[in-house]
């Protein structure tokens, strides 16, 4: 009976969870983290020449104290092989930052530039990247649209 009352309160307490709505958000109207993901599918044999090539473009990146990009290697699942996220910067890379990371790709004699693609993409077959905003909750973006109907009363008509 115990075991009975038991699994009563929790179906009792997961049906009121499920139908909890959380608050509605105010939208502040700040900016929203932007980044870049790029997502490649190497070419056969190139998996391990890319990542070194951009473990060597992370050190340039922290000689101007800029982070490392993020890398997301694929285990199962779609057809690609390596993810890299890049959150744009918040603060934008100083003169100094850039001479910096400028002499470091010149000590490590990488290619820049031209030379840099074509280096780069002898080590893929195929590359895509996108740029987003985030990340964010439904909430928040849901609180941007309501604040901009509300602002565009016309224009929201319809949608």
């Amino acid at each position: 009976m115990k075991t009975l009352i038991l699994v009563g309160a929790l179906i009792a307490a997961a049906a009121a969870a499920a139908t909890h709505v959380p608050p509605a958000q105010v939208d502040d109207g700040k900016p929203w983290p932007e980044a870049q993901f790029e997502i490649f599918k190497m070419a056969p044999g190139k998996q391990e020449a890319f990542i070194r090539k951009l473990a060597q473009w992370d050190e340039v990146s922290a000689a101007g104290g800029q982070p490392a990009t993020q890398m997301f290697i694929h285990e199962d699942g779609e057809d690609w092989d390596v993810l890299l996220y890049k959150p744009f910067p918040k603060i934008p890379i100083t003169a100094a930052q850039q001479a910096a990371m400028d002499a470091k790709a010149e000590q490590m004699h990488l290619k820049t530039g031209p030379a840099f693609f074509l280096e780069i993409r002898q080590n893929m077959a195929s590359h895509t990247e996108t740029k987003t905003q985030g990340p964010l909750s439904a909430a928040q973006w849901l609180a941007r649209l309501d604040t901009w109907r509300a602002a565009h009363p016309e224009a929201a008509k319809g949608q």
